[in-house]
């Protein structure tokens, strides 16, 4: 790491810890420069990485300081307590969604796909190809069920930054985050069993729930506070739930990370239940604060939770890499796997733990992190100028997706019906319940936020504005002064 980026790290735990407030003035680049023994370039680069990130602002003649506070935009509701387990539909949604190739023509606003085309990627590319020139052929061979014990190894030692700690032995790569899922929901649970998930959820779990002959237990979930542990409870206390199917950190759809304290709580309600968690931490290490929040895994006294995660939106999701840590259902994972799809493809495993000892992945983290809060921040004004007044905003907290909840007269999938005809494409709220709820919600990409993703979001906001109720009341009204302004 540079001298200015640890400088810059230092600056942005002070921010974020309340040490320097909104509108607070920060030190000058000399003094800076003398309290620290770095030079003024490099104080300079620190401030400049602050700004990209939109934690500080310069102003002219007076220095450097921290952003006000952004108005947090209002937030979706929570949904209503669960009265009975059910069977997951909305395979259609999830498979028109998921059929399409990214390389045509239709702009996919609404996948979960990160940015790609970052610089900081080029060592993985570099180590790919020296993998797959090798002359011993070990990336052509058979793998182990566990994984290549070089990337387990590094795993393993990442994992510390999370409040884990994890033997090399004791985690089994996979065929990507949603393989661990599906693995994890079939170890701990037979078909005819009762999963709780909150709600709304990755679609691709509630697709796993279905494609087991299991049923899903709807949690309602508050974009802010996260998964309601009380209904929970409630639930835990009438049905016969096998496993919780949780992403608290940085949650998709929502983008909301659960507290430390109500993380042990879930995690006190599973061992009072004696349930297994079934955690998704796919997205944690895209999260905007500092320090990294800490896995439900991280309090794991007797092997319960079962920690899965991927390589699919820190680096590209094209690789099919991640992993999972099972606890005590090791074995039964390992079965699970092997059932499936057997080895993961090697030549993937040895080039991303490669790029990873090398020391290229927290500086490409680093710059992700930026670089998707920035582009958050930029997707809440424009939508804030072009959609409905009537339209509430969820408040990521990390990664790199946002929920939208539209007028309840509009229907997401008659919009994404139309909105494909113009060559754009939304997920519509619906693919994110067992039974298809939030018709009246979607879900929306912002890892780039370039000049096509700007007109997309504009063009769904005119369309929603042509039929929203508060804007067609408007339009009436500036009808009739117009009249009586001629007359």
């Amino acid at each position: 790491m540079h001298r200015y980026e640890r400088l810059a790290d230092h600056l942005r735990e002070r921010i974020q810890a309340g040490y320097y407030r909104p509108d607070d003035r920060l030190p000058s680049v000399r003094a800076l420069a003398e309290s620290h023994g770095v030079s003024l370039s490099t104080v300079q680069q620190a401030y400049h990485q602050l700004e990209d990130a939109q934690l500080i602002l310069a102003r002219p003649k007076s220095g450097y300081f921290v952003s006000p506070q952004r108005e947090r935009p209002a937030l979706p509701p929570v949904g209503r307590t669960a009265q009975r387990p059910v069977e997951v539909s909305q395979w259609e949604q999830v498979r028109e969604g998921t059929c399409i190739l990214p390389d045509t023509e239709i702009f996919h606003l609404g996948r979960g796909m990160p940015d790609i085309d970052a610089p900081t990627l080029k060592p993985l590319l570099r180590a790919l190809s020296r993998v797959s020139r090798r002359q011993d052929l070990v990336g052509l061979n058979y793998d182990t069920l566990h994984g290549r014990p070089e990337l387990r190894e590094e795993i393993a030692r990442l994992s510390v930054g999370h409040g884990c700690r994890l033997h090399p032995d004791e985690l089994v790569v996979t065929t990507g985050c949603h393989e661990a899922i599906s693995i994890a929901m079939r170890a701990v649970c037979e078909p005819g069993g009762i999963i709780a998930v909150d709600s709304p959820s990755f679609y691709g779990a509630l697709q796993s729930i279905r494609a087991y002959g299991m049923k899903a237990m709807e949690i309602p979930t508050d974009p802010e506070t996260g998964i309601s542990l009380e209904a929970l409870e409630l639930a835990l206390e009438q049905w016969p739930i096998r496993a919780i199917q949780v992403t608290p950190t940085c949650n998709n759809p929502l983008g909301y990370t659960l507290s430390v304290e109500r993380k042990r709580a879930l995690y006190a309600l599973a061992q009072r239940f004696d349930v297994a968690i079934i955690e998704d931490d796919v997205y944690g290490d895209l999260a905007y604060a500092f320090p990294r929040p800490v896995t439900i895994k991280s309090f794991d006294e007797d092997g319960r939770v079962l920690l899965c995660s991927s390589f699919s939106k820190t680096l590209a999701p094209g690789l099919r890499l991640g992993w999972m840590a099972p606890g005590r259902y090791l074995e039964r994972a390992l079965h699970m796997k092997y059932v499936g799809t057997g080895s993961t493809a090697t030549q993937g495993q040895m080039a991303v733990a490669e790029f990873i000892r090398e020391g290229h992945f927290e500086p490409h983290l680093r710059r992700m992190r930026r670089q998707y809060q920035r582009n958050r921040n930029a997707m809440l004004d424009l939508i804030a100028e072009v959609f409905p007044l009537s339209t509430r905003i969820s408040f990521p907290e990390g990664g790199f997706l946002l929920w939208l909840e539209c007028d309840a007269s509009v229907d997401t999938v008659a919009l994404n019906t139309r909105l494909m005809t113009e060559g754009i494409r939304i997920a519509p709220g619906v693919m994110f319940s067992a039974t298809g709820k939030y018709r009246s919600c979607l879900r929306l990409n912002y890892s780039l936020f370039d000049a096509a993703t700007r007109q997309a979001v504009k063009r769904i906001g005119a369309i929603l504005s042509e039929s929203d109720p508060a804007t067609a009341e408007d339009r009436i009204r500036a009808s009739v002064l117009q009249e009586s302004l001629s007359s």
